[in-house]
């Protein structure tokens, strides 16, 4: 019954908020968003993919730990918006969804659930900001840190992982699942 309700919310949620949005401007946001998203995620791949060929996990853990959440901030200053990678199994705490954002990774899995494509979202929140919001989906490089305990996930990976974040949950997924999502809120459009 609670997944139902969550459903029905976040079918009135998409069509009575994208009927504030023109089609136009529904368009140039989820293009902004695919642009910002894309860019945002080179940077940090990009990095994340040096650090593990230099260093291995430790180095690109180190990086996780250190870096990702400054570059991400760097990157919403440069776009002039809230950049955001979020997931119902969160690795750091300060990645933690809101209400909005659970609602959103809850339909995306019961889509991607039914074999269904995942496409991003752009939806006006309680405040009229639009976010635009976009899957993000585990690819096997992923696996190293994010794989299953004993499998693609070393002991030793994931005690140095507990070493900075004591309250890990983002473990235990498979090639393909749904590791969380892009959150982006524009500023809101001044009318």
């Amino acid at each position: 019954m609670h997944k139902l309700s969550a459903i029905l919310l976040l079918s009135v949620l998409f069509t009575s908020c994208q009927t504030s949005l023109s089609e136009k401007e529904t368009k140039m946001y989820l293009e902004k968003g695919l642009s910002i998203s894309k860019s945002t995620g080179k940077e940090l791949s990009g990095t994340l993919t040096s650090k593990m060929k230099s260093g291995g996990v430790i180095e690109a853990l180190a990086f996780c730990n250190a870096a990702a959440l400054p570059l991400t901030q760097q990157m919403s200053d440069k776009h002039e918006v809230l950049i955001k990678r979020t997931s119902l199994k969160t690795r750091n705490s300060l990645n933690k969804p809101t209400e909005n954002e659970i609602l959103i990774l809850k339909a995306f899995q019961v889509n991607l659930d039914k074999g269904g494509v995942l496409e991003p979202k752009v939806v006006l929140d309680q405040n009229g900001t639009p976010n635009y919001y976009a899957p993000i989906i585990v690819e096997q490089k992923c696996l190293k840190c994010h794989g299953t305990l004993n499998k693609e996930l070393s002991k030793s990976t994931d005690s140095i992982i507990k070493s900075y974040y004591q309250d890990d949950l983002a473990t235990g997924y498979s090639e393909g699942d749904l590791r969380g999502i892009w959150s982006i809120s524009f500023k809101k459009s001044k009318s």
